[in-house]
């Protein structure tokens, strides 16, 4: 039997004015795993994708001010 798969993606978008906007999507797929109830995997996956476009967001936000 294959182990339970958890899934998760974020979308950020910034409106940089004059019509124009900024889309920044993440997502991981990972299987549960020994010892993990699905909740656990899902809080898991979940956590580093949020980290990881928070960490992205603010990459592009300092390029975009030119920091």
């Amino acid at each position: 039997m294959e182990p339970t798969r958890i899934k998760w993606g974020l979308k950020f978008v910034k409106n940089l004015g004059n019509y124009e906007s900024i889309h920044i999507d993440f997502g991981v797929e990972d299987s549960v795993r020994s010892g993990e109830s699905v909740d656990e995997a899902s809080e898991r996956v979940y956590t580093f994708v949020e980290k990881k476009l928070i960490d992205k967001v603010r990459e592009i936000e300092e390029e975009l001010n030119g920091k």
